[in-house]
């Protein structure tokens, strides 16, 4: 029994290098020049992580390009006006990231001297650090032996071992972590993370993956027999939800008004169109007439609306319809601000919000 057990770990070391091996070997010859790989410094790797959370790679690029040019290390960005950031990252959405980044740079200058830690739970201690991000920026940046672990790794090693599952089930997440924690490599951790998702990324796709082109092949049991695209097991997506908004144009001398945040919590730290949500559009429009006597004091007159548009967030519809509303006298407590519908392409506002004064201009 015992040398049947040291058989079973024998063969399975071997399995195991034969796998680095591979990986690693496909890394060196097809790695895409990415610029976060150019010089990977701690903060390089750490905005870039923070970026690609969620987003794709082709999308990421010119917005790191951008901001690393405005914020070309910790201490600029933890000095920049969080409204600078925002702007800077409108377009990319999940805009709490934005947020949570340039609080942990502050973090980073006044507890890590402008350093990005090297200790595990230190890097976790900053805003919007968790597990993943920490371990990716750790064995990219300083060479240390953390795993890394998202939608792509996971799909790589669920198809190589037949995994089913996802990760949104706690069962499979601590069996994927545990085949990682073996197959990682201990000399080159930050090379067999970025190579696991890039191989995800390019060649073990969701559908239709390139097996002919995957240098694992050999070892994936998935492919092995003929059903790649059967691992891991989709996660149950989330129906559609339809959401009426109406959003108030309010215009004074070429200028829209425009308030902090949308409705309900949502795009809190960018500036949109004042809006509400309603079960309806009556509905809506009525919650946002209410929402502006509040905010404008004074007599309101709403006109037909001028058009509607859709938008998109996450798994909201949203049917928005636009109304001009005309109102005299100031608004209350300093909580809006006048844009030129030239400023909304550079300021710090939402995309719904760009969309609609693209709009308006048409009308």
């Amino acid at each position: 029994m015992r040398k049947g057990n040291q058989s079973v770990n024998h063969n399975s070391q071997i399995t195991n290098q034969k796998f680095r091996r591979l990986l690693l070997g496909w890394f060196r010859h097809h790695a895409r020049p990415l610029p976060w790989r150019v010089k990977t410094s701690p903060y390089a790797v750490w905005v870039s992580e923070v970026m690609l959370q969620q987003t794709q790679v082709a999308t990421v690029i010119p917005y790191f390009r951008r901001f690393l040019r405005a914020f070309p290390t910790v201490t600029s960005l933890a000095q920049a006006p969080l409204d600078r950031v925002l702007e800077l990252w409108s377009g990319l959405g999940y805009y709490r990231r934005a947020r949570h980044l340039h609080q942990a740079a502050r973090d980073l200058v006044e507890r890590f001297d402008s350093r990005f830690p090297r200790g595990f739970k230190q890097a976790c201690s900053l805003p919007g650090v968790g597990q993943y991000t920490a371990s990716a920026v750790l064995s990219i940046a300083y060479n240390l032996s953390f795993p890394v672990l998202d939608g792509n790794v996971a799909r790589v090693v669920a198809r190589l071992l037949a995994l089913r599952g996802n990760l949104h089930q706690p069962a499979f997440r601590r069996t994927v972590e545990r085949e990682l924690a073996g197959l990682i490599s201990r000399r080159q951790p930050g090379n067999f993370n970025q190579a696991l998702m890039e191989l995800g990324q390019t060649v073990c796709l969701p559908s239709a993956p390139r097996c002919p082109e995957c240098p694992l092949r050999s070892l994936c049991q998935a492919y092995g027999a003929g059903q790649p695209e059967s691992y891991p097991t989709p996660r149950p997506r989330r129906a559609a939800e339809l959401r009426h908004l109406a959003s108030a144009v309010i215009t004074r001398d070429n200028r829209v008004l425009m308030v902090r945040g949308l409705d309900d919590g949502l795009l809190g730290d960018l500036w949109n169109f004042p809006s509400s949500f309603g079960a309806s559009g009556a509905d809506a429009r009525n919650r946002l007439e209410r929402k502006l006597q509040t905010l404008l004091p004074g007599e309101l007159r709403f006109s037909p609306p001028i058009g509607e548009l859709r938008h998109g967030i996450t798994f909201r519809s949203i049917q928005v319809a636009l109304h001009p509303v005309q109102f005299s006298g100031r608004f209350a407590n300093g909580a809006a601000r006048w844009f030129t519908l030239a400023r909304l392409g550079g300021a710090a506002v939402s995309q719904l919000a760009r969309k609609i004064g693209r709009r308006v201009q048409e009308v």
